[in-house]
């Protein structure tokens, strides 16, 4: 596995629940439940799904008191943190610091008064919990609008400045931010902007960002380019599409740069006439099957003698096309033949075995770290 270049700036460390936010942490994978938050059981089920897609994060909409106390008896239910997202209401927020947030989403320039923020800060830092103040492009303060006429990275900067700028004076810095847009070029130019004022960590998106494959394509130049730059702390790939794909994708994404792993890096090629067996089919069938492994390994599967030995020498795993056997190479050097009829329960068998030996001897190091101690 290759490391990455990207050096990311320095940011303040925060907490949500169990999983730290910035700093010298790992950039974090967020998502958001769909289902409706006071049908308790399908949220629940959400959740899970997430989890097993290897979620860090699940944040909650919970737009009235019922649903507050729903978001109580859903806190119970699973282990990943859960941000509660909250718009006006700071009672709403009172209530789920209560129930046991572990992050609120909540800006603190549209929640009333003076008071009522004070209130909303001071339920945090009994609790222990953080905040995360989000901004989008879509609902910037209507001053805001007029003086600058159309969204700008100046207006979501300013408009994030000020709801920094309340809990700076309550000496509260637990806290995240977000400026979000629909537009790539908007999200790129306020995080960058925003990157340079602040050392909070800096939760990244580009919101609204449409159906599922052209959403992916957005999400990844977008937060791609930021992360490149080394800005970035935690992240939410925003799709019209299942939760559980917003974390895959975001794993992608940090996948793709070096960034943090969360299963296999696949390498294949894209199918061509010289291939000597159904790439497609045997690709699908493989990340179907092999979802559920958590272990950073890249396994490379090429369809013909071309490119596939130079992929192979660089992947734990490689496969190099033939027919009627197909060559594998393990940890760069050539190792066996096998059939090519049979290559997806070969290729999930060695991987499986991989996986079993590299936890193996985790395990024994960290046997041997104690031991040491």
């Amino acid at each position: 596995m290759h490391v990455s270049p990207i050096k990311r700036r320095p940011t303040r460390k925060i907490r949500v629940g169990s999983v730290y936010v910035g700093g010298d942490a790992p950039i974090t994978v967020q998502t958001m439940t769909n289902t409706e938050t006071c049908d308790i059981a399908a949220t629940v089920a959400q959740i899970k799904r997430c989890e097993e897609a290897g979620v860090d994060i699940v944040r909650v909409s919970v737009p009235s008191m019922e649903a507050a106390e729903a978001f109580g008896q859903i806190r119970k239910q699973v282990g990943v943190p859960l941000i509660a997202d909250i718009h006006f209401d700071h009672r709403i927020a009172l209530a789920v610091a209560d129930y046991g947030a572990d992050c609120l989403r909540i800006n603190p320039g549209n929640i009333g008064n003076d008071d009522k923020v004070r209130e909303v800060v001071a339920a945090a830092r009994h609790h222990g919990i953080s905040i995360r103040i989000g901004v989008n492009a879509g609902s910037l303060e209507k001053d805001l609008q007029l003086k600058y006429e159309e969204p700008t990275g100046e207006a979501l900067l300013e408009s994030a400045m000020r709801h920094i700028d309340i809990l700076d004076r309550l000496n509260f810095h637990e806290f995240k931010v977000s400026v979000k847009a629909s537009n790539v070029f908007l999200t790129l130019d306020a995080y960058r902007l925003l990157s340079a004022q602040i050392d909070n960590p800096l939760h990244l998106g580009v919101t609204e960002a449409g159906v599922y494959r052209t959403g992916t394509v957005k999400s990844a130049i977008a937060l791609g380019g930021l992360l490149l730059d080394g800005i970035g702390d935690t992240l939410r790939v925003s799709l019209a599409a299942e939760p559980e794909d917003e974390v895959k994708i975001g794993f992608d994404i940090l996948k793709s740069l070096g960034i943090r792993s969360n299963g296999i890096n696949f390498i294949a090629c894209p199918s061509c006439s010289r291939q000597e067996f159904d790439v497609i089919r045997v690709m699908n069938a493989l990340e179907e099957r092999l979802e559920d492994i958590r272990t950073p390994m890249d396994v490379s599967v090429i369809g013909c003698k071309v490119n596939g030995p130079g992929e192979a020498k660089e992947a734990d795993i490689g496969v190099v096309g033939a027919s009627p056997r197909s060559l594998v190479y393990r940890n760069g050097e050539k190792s066996h033949l096998i059939d090519t009829s049979r290559l997806v329960d070969e290729i999930e068998t060695m991987v499986r075995g991989r996986v079993a030996e590299l936890e193996a001897a985790r395990a024994n190091e960290i046997v041997r770290t104690s031991h040491t101690d």
